[in-house]
């Protein structure tokens, strides 16, 4: 069963499409099943559940692990015909209902590291759903385990689904109060063995041009097009602050959109840096280019609105090394080289940190995220799940 749970930046509501509930009602009946009495499904859109202290131990901290149950709304998550691709031995990948559609080695260095795996991909024209379904299936099996191996001693477990990470509102009316957690790990990364700790700092910025508006058939000397003017600002962004052309800890400045007329226009923008200071100077490139722009249109003027959005989530992390330095050694229990690693991006666990909840990001196995050629391994999974059970017992052990 694929349910389609891609969310809508342009809604207003919460969850910002109903149907993510469907999947959301699906695990809290599994959950339920399984033996988790308090599993539910908030007004939100939010699944919370619990599963009790096995262990003698009175002082285990409550530990969390979350996944979005949303996919992206860049590509179609409507019928998704997920193809196990079994026994890999590097061949490319040629996905049926578009043959356009081929994942090669070379464009997907990640396989190298799969011969022998089983690849899960879509089937051509529409993306698989791995980010982040592939960590909620490891959370819903870890879950399993837990309650059926008993040997296994742990704390008390919380578990978070949530809604709308994909357009930034993942946490918006999530109850920290109700989790009452210590720490939270977020199972939404990339390659097996990775942990990442620090993610950007990010912020959006509008910026509102108001023109000249007159008859076109009069114009001369008196328009000034609000329209053009967002071109020409755009058009002079600076390259080497372009998301094309940066990588690492490099971060940019990126329109994502522009509307308007010749009376006014705006332009939305990101500001990404790991630095939050970079943040702030990036906002300043944006004034410094408009002022620049608008020299050329005295009978202009321009607004730059910019909003917060969310931070990195490693100057939290820093202040409790305990949280990080026990899911390093869960990866490590699992079999895996642990690497710890930067995301150029964002998670649930970025805005959770800094409402109270220090959450890191261990991988879920996700590949080439939000596009009809993303794909995860089966194996990745289970080291996934492994990790997860782990990183309960590091818990307990060091109570």
């Amino acid at each position: 069963m694929c349910i389609d749970t891609q969310s809508n930046p342009e809604s207003t509501t919460y969850p910002s499409t109903e149907k993510q509930k469907d999947l959301g009602k699906v695990l809290v009946d599994e959950l339920q099943h399984m033996g988790v009495t308090d599993a539910h499904l908030d007004e939100f859109g939010y699944v919370y559940a619990t599963i009790p202290a096995n262990t003698d131990k009175p002082n285990v901290p409550v530990i969390c692990f979350c996944s979005h149950m949303d996919t992206s709304p860049d590509c179609s998550g409507e019928g998704v015909k997920p193809i196990i691709h079994k026994n890999y031995r590097g061949q490319d990948l040629v996905l049926p209902d578009d043959p356009s559609q081929i994942l090669r080695m070379s464009e997907h260095p990640d396989l190298k590291n799969q011969i022998g795996n089983d690849i899960i991909t879509a089937s051509g024209t529409t993306l698989l759903g791995a980010d982040n379904k592939a960590g909620v299936a490891e959370i819903m099996d870890a879950c399993y385990q837990l309650i059926n191996n008993p040997e296994i001693k742990h704390g008390i477990i919380k578990i978070l689904f949530t809604p709308d990470e994909e357009i930034g509102r993942g946490v918006d009316k999530v109850d920290i109060k109700k989790l009452g957690a210590y720490a939270a790990y977020t199972i939404d990364g990339e390659s097996a063995g990775n942990m990442e700790n620090e993610t950007f700092s990010a912020d959006g910025a509008k910026l509102i041009i108001n023109g000249v508006s007159t008859h076109p058939g009069f114009a001369k000397g008196k328009m000034e097009s609000a329209l053009k003017i967002a071109s020409i600002i755009v058009t002079m962004l600076p390259y080497e602050l372009s998301p094309e052309n940066t990588e690492g800890m490099e971060g940019f400045i990126h329109p994502v959109g522009i509307q308007g007329h010749v009376e006014d226009a705006s332009i939305d923008f990101i500001i990404r840096a790991f630095d939050e200071e970079y943040t702030v100077r990036y906002a300043n490139e944006l004034r410094k280019l408009a002022d620049e722009v608008l020299e050329d249109f005295p009978g202009s003027s321009y607004e730059l609105q910019v909003k917060e959005q969310y931070r990195n989530m490693k100057v939290v992390l820093d202040q409790h090394p305990e949280i990080v330095e026990y899911g390093m050694e869960a990866i490590k229990r699992a079999g895996l080289d642990a690497k710890l690693c930067s995301i150029r991006g964002g998670t649930d666990g970025s805005r959770l940190s800094f409402m109270g909840l220090p959450c890191p990001n261990i991988f879920a196995g996700e590949h080439a995220f939000h596009g009809k050629q993303e794909w995860v391994s089966v194996q990745d999974m289970q080291k996934a799940v492994e990790t997860i059970l782990h990183l309960c017992t590091v818990w307990e052990e060091r109570a």
